[in-house]
């Protein structure tokens, strides 16, 4: 009976499983890190090393974790994990952004469902307000941080920086405290980017641009003592024209009064025939040009109020591309028609109240405001029309002002949080001055409290990083040449901050919210702030600073729950001789001032995350010219987002920069947004509408497809691009996963029974073909530094996937069965073989534990010998093989001759010569085989072939490849053709090579 060699086989074992089930298994790798305390122990192993700060962008503490908000953590994540990997101290204290609109927004409504319709959160008192509102943030900092927890992401999840705490609270008021004392903050009326249902000022970041159909009129302004004749104006905002005060013109174009019928109009010449088609103007006369020392001779009365106004050069913003080349000017209602009323005296005139209705003002005598029958009607649209709008209207249909109407669609703001249009409405505000004169006074960083356990000395306490060459300079100035100090990734996010501040008015840092930080001034009897910031910037600090201070006892309820004369007896300066104040601010800070203030509230608090004074990261830019340090406290990296170049970027440039005397950063990455199939910009306040039919959120993502693919897949796209998420593209994704982890179990199984410290063969005595694929790993393992190095993680994710395609599951792993399997257990040649599949699964591993966190410490795990008990703990080194010139160019000429044999094996399969390769031998003559001289290198040929026997003839012919039926007789063991099967007694059936390994 013929005997079963299956036995004899050193056939591969693991308990690398080949299916991942990571939905199963990420969780129990989760609890195996959590009670390890693995980042503990890893920050604790590199304490004494060079650091690499990445400081967190917080993202909003509600609703769960989108897809988009997985997407920034997991870019992060894994520049955290590679430099870790490669020796730094890196580490990451996430947070959240815990005050603000998004959550205030939702406990009102929350609010208005339970008390019912007459039940309104304006009623509740702020101290009933701000509770809920703290337990909403809490409650999905909870959610959220299990949820970036599942994704694999590491960091101090139990010890993150809230900007709700009152120590991030204190420390915030202490920074904005040094700005006030460099005089950057006043109070002012202008016009703010206002939400109606939202009952608050905007931040620029806050608004989003959508399409919108406007009702766009032209209107009769009769020109006084000129009987008949009309200045033509356009406007696609009806509600502002109660607020008008004056007209602009361009002074450098054309101006024609044209007669149409029985009265005269004046509109731009250029725009004429545009206008005269809209109004109907058939057969209009042209009766005489007018430039602009005609216009600004003229006066026009108020087409429904009594009163009248005065036409101004406006050539900033009054152009000739639509409309009728005159802009009526409302300086309460928009920021160029501002600016023109304060160059001209004229009031700040915004006739309209909290609620978005038309109400009175005191700007102007009650006689020359709107007619009665306005007051009260609300400018908010309703089911695509406001109220406002149309009583307008009436009143110049009813005056038979009223020219024209049309719908006209054009984009326009709208807040961010009820989707709704904003108006732009002048009101008492706070503002920090962006084209503010700077003076070279130092930030004083140690006003930190004693007990914190950061800044100080060692924070750079006393640094004067506004050189005296500042002196004089504008902080827009400043600002500018300061984005030029940081790198920025990819280079187009340098042109986006450039362009958000150059462009920036001065920043409105008032909101009327009750949930946040309060704006800590008092005002007297007339509403002017006490101490006044812009004339008393010294005692204004201080009362700041005493805010502070008191917030971090009592934490910033106790501002909205004591009275004002109860604080101020508690803060007010030791030497005030100043009037006693009678009310406090209601306002609260901007809650970009929030997440801006972090340079202070933690990268100065946390002492973990300071650098050694001068130590810097080589490729990041110098601050000058000269061999100035980065500050200490100064972060390696912020990565967020393309939106916040007008967001967290910019807030908190100007707010470092204006208070701690240097950007926060060294260098920015931007990375694009998640956007669905119809590239729409995925975000929580869209989850649960019409326009997702797929689930939004990371936990959907990972609950289908584990975490380690959804992190692969973040790490195969160009992130500096927009990125489309679909089911197909995971998919595809998915599919490569199973290649890589194939390729891992393949490693895997065959190191069952290797011993790295007895069996490991030195490079010089590996076979040619393990010395080959450790050279191609060497490429690899280069390629894939240098593409973490630049963040370019779509390259590494190419990269891998390759080579675990190609060099390793095409080529080597099908190569070395045969010597794994059928040489003898202990033989050098396997014994190479395992070598060199020890040094890539270790090696790999390294490589892919930044984006495949869970699956490398699974296979980490199972290696035998390995250095650290977790991979996220090891130092990933490159280890070079360079092959010799010769030895590389042998390689390079069997890969040409086997491109050649591949395709004549095909044809002998083909025509039934024979079945599989092995059934055959190749003879090769001429070419490039006289420079396989060696023995060793035809027998590397034979197994890159896969064939039995191999003939070679040197000669000057090209290479020529005749594929035969291969000698002898096929072994029941290994299953090659050999000549010497039958011929070992006890082994009748199998081949010497064979019959040596079952003897042995």
């Amino acid at each position: 009976m013929a005997m079963d060699y299956k036995d004899t086989l050193n056939l591969p074992r693991t308990d690398f499983p080949m299916k991942a089930d990571l939905v199963t298994r990420e969780p129990r790798q989760l609890e195996k890190w959590q009670k390890g305390k693995l980042y503990e122990k890893i920050q604790a192993a590199r304490r004494s090393a060079e650091k690499f700060v990445l400081h967190d962008g917080p993202p909003f503490a509600n609703g769960d974790v989108h897809i988009g908000n997985a997407l920034n953590k997991i870019l992060k994540d894994i520049v955290v994990k590679y430099k870790t990997l490669r020796g730094y101290s890196a580490p990451y204290v996430p947070g959240w952004d815990c005050h603000g609109l998004p959550i205030e927004f939702k406990v009102s409504q929350e609010m208005r469902k339970e008390g019912g319709a007459g039940v309104s959160p304006v009623n509740v008192d702020a101290s009933t307000i701000r509770k809920a509102c703290d337990a909403y943030a809490r409650k999905y900092i909870d959610i959220q941080r299990e949820q970036f927890r599942r994704l694999g992401v590491f960091g101090e999840w139990e010890n993150p920086y809230l900007t709700l705490n009152k120590e991030y609270e204190a420390d915030e008021l202490r920074l904005f405290a040094d700005i006030v004392e460099k005089g950057f903050v006043y109070r002012g009326k202008k016009p703010v980017y206002w939400s109606i249902p939202c009952r608050t000022a905007l931040a620029e970041a806050e608004v989003e641009y959508k399409d919108h159909v406007s009702q766009s009129i032209y209107v009769r302004f009769p020109v006084i003592g000129h009987p008949g004749t009309s200045i033509l104006i356009w406007t696609t905002t009806p509600w502002t024209l109660p607020a008008n005060l004056a007209v602009a013109y361009n002074s450098a174009f054309s101006y024609s009064q044209v007669r149409v019928g029985g009265e005269t109009f004046i509109v731009s010449t250029l725009l004429l025939p545009t206008v005269a088609e809209k109004c109907g103007w058939d057969g209009y006369e042209i009766v005489r040009s007018l430039n602009a020392d005609n216009l600004r001779q003229f006066e026009f009365q108020h087409p429904f109020c009594a009163r009248t106004g005065r036409l101004f050069a406006g050539d900033s913003f009054v152009e000739n591309t639509s409309g009728t080349g005159f802009v009526h000017v409302a300086p309460g209602h928009g920021l160029e028609d501002y600016q023109l009323g304060l160059q001209n005296g004229l009031p700040i005139y915004s006739p309209v109240d909290d609620d978005g209705r038309f109400a009175y003002s005191n700007e102007l005598p009650l006689e020359q405001q709107m007619p009665k029958e306005l007051i009260g009607k609300a400018i908010l649209e309703k089911h695509g029309e406001s109220e406002a709008n149309e009583a307008v209207l009436q009143l110049l249909r009813d005056r038979n002002m009223l020219v024209h109407r049309e719908d006209y669609t054009h984009s326009y703001p709208h807040c961010w949080r009820s989707k709704t249009p904003i108006i732009f409405r002048a009101m008492d505000q706070w503002f920090i001055e962006i084209d503010h004169v700077a003076h070279p006074v130092t930030a004083d960083v140690r006003r930190l409290p004693s007990g914190s356990s950061g800044a100080n000395e060692s924070a750079g306490a006393d640094q004067d990083l506004l050189t005296p060459a500042a002196a004089g300079k504008a902080f827009r100035e400043l600002a500018l040449e300061e984005i030029n100090h940081v790198q920025w990734i990819p280079q187009w996010g340098k042109n986006r901050i450039e362009a958000a501040v150059k462009s920036r008015p001065d920043w409105c840092i008032s909101r009327q919210r009750t949930w946040g930080v309060p704006i800590p001034f008092f005002y007297d009897a007339q509403g002017h702030p006490l101490p006044d910031p812009s004339k008393d910037t010294k005692p204004a600090a201080t009362v700041v600073r005493n805010v502070a201070h008191l917030i971090e006892k009592h934490g910033s309820n106790v501002w909205f729950e004591k009275s004002c004369a109860e604080l101020w007896a508690s803060v007010k300066p030791v030497d005030w001789k100043g009037t006693e104040p009678v009310a406090k601010s209601n306002d609260t800070l901007d809650v970009w001032i929030d997440s801006g203030s972090s340079s202070r509230s933690v990268l100065m608090r946390h002492k973990e995350l300071l650098h050694e004074v001068g130590r810097a990261v080589p490729s990041a830019p110098r601050r000058s010219e000269d061999t100035a340090p980065h500050p200490p406290w100064q972060a390696d990296m912020y990565l967020e987002g393309s939106d916040q170049h007008r967001g967290w970027f910019q807030s908190s440039l100007l707010i470092s920069l204006a208070g701690n005397g240097a950007a926060p950063y060294k260098t920015v990455l931007t990375h694009g947004f998640m956007v669905d199939a119809d590239r729409e910009k995925i975000s929580k306040s869209k989850q649960g509408q019409s326009s997702y039919e797929k689930p939004q959120t990371a936990d959907a993502y990972v609950k289908k497809w584990g975490a380690d693919i959804v992190r692969l897949w973040v790490a195969s796209q160009d992130f500096r691009n927009d990125i489309i998420v679909s089911e197909e593209r995971i998919n595809k994704v998915a599919e490569t996963y199973r290649v890589i982890r194939n390729a891992l179990r393949y490693q895997l199984s065959n190191l069952y029974d290797f011993d790295p410290a007895k069996h490991t063969v030195p490079d010089d005595k590996l076979t040619g073909l393990d010395r080959w694929i450790l050279g191609e790993y060497s490429k690899l393992e280069k390629d894939v530094i240098e593409a973490y190095d630049q963040y370019e993680f779509h390259v590494v994710y190419q990269r891998v996937s390759q080579f675990a395609a190609v060099e390793l599951s095409a080529i080597y792993h099908d190569v070395v069965k045969d010597r794994l399997y059928t040489d003898i257990a202990n033989s050098h040649r396997r014994r190479s073989t395992q070598t060199a599949l020890h040094r890539l699964v270790t090696g790999l591993c390294e490589m892919l534990a930044p984006i495949l966190s869970f699956t490398a410490e699974e296979a980490w795990e199972l290696i035998p010998g390995r250095p650290t008990q977790s991979v996220h703990e090891a130092t990933w080194m490159h280890h070079s093989l360079i092959l010799p010139e010769g030895e590389l160019l042998a390689w390079q000429h069997m890969f040409a001759i086997r491109e050649v044999a591949l395709g004549e094996l095909e044809a002998a399969r083909k025509s039934k010569l024979i079945g599989k390769a092995l059934e055959a031998k190749t003879e090769l003559t001429g070419g490039m085989i006289g420079v396989l001289v060696s023995q060793k290198n035809f027998e590397s040929l034979r197994e890159l072939l896969n064939v039995s026997q191999i003939l070679a003839q040197p000669s000057d012919e090209s290479l020529k490849v005749r594929v035969a039926k291969a000698d002898g007789q096929k072994c029941a063991r290994c299953w090659h053709w050999e000549t010497d099967v039958g011929s070992h007694k006890e082994h009748p059936t199998i081949c010497g090579r064979c019959a040596e390994a079952v003897s042995s």
